[in-house]
């Protein structure tokens, strides 16, 4: 959990972006990686904030290594390809 903490706080710094939560997390035999979702643009009503997804690559000591927006969505959409829609 602490890795997780940490891998939040140092995006929210780097990016000056408020990191939401992390949607999957795997440990690699360079360290671990992330995916964190970030509030990049907030909007009224919340539903149609803009959000986006960042891959993070962290060493086995947790510090971030290197981090890259992977997708863009609105709050309110549903992901296709995570809910198997069109």
């Amino acid at each position: 959990m602490e890795v997780l903490r940490q891998a939040r706080g140092q995006l929210a710094e780097l990016t000056g972006m408020t990191a939401e939560s992390v949607s999957s997390f795997e440990q690699t035999e360079q360290g671990w990686a992330l995916e964190v979702e970030v509030l990049e643009l907030e909007r009224v009503p919340d539903t149609m904030s803009l959000m986006a997804s960042y891959q993070v690559e962290l060493d086995a000591q947790g510090q971030l290594t290197g981090y890259r927006r992977v997708r863009r969505y609105e709050r309110g959409r549903s992901d296709p390809r995570r809910t198997g829609g069109h």
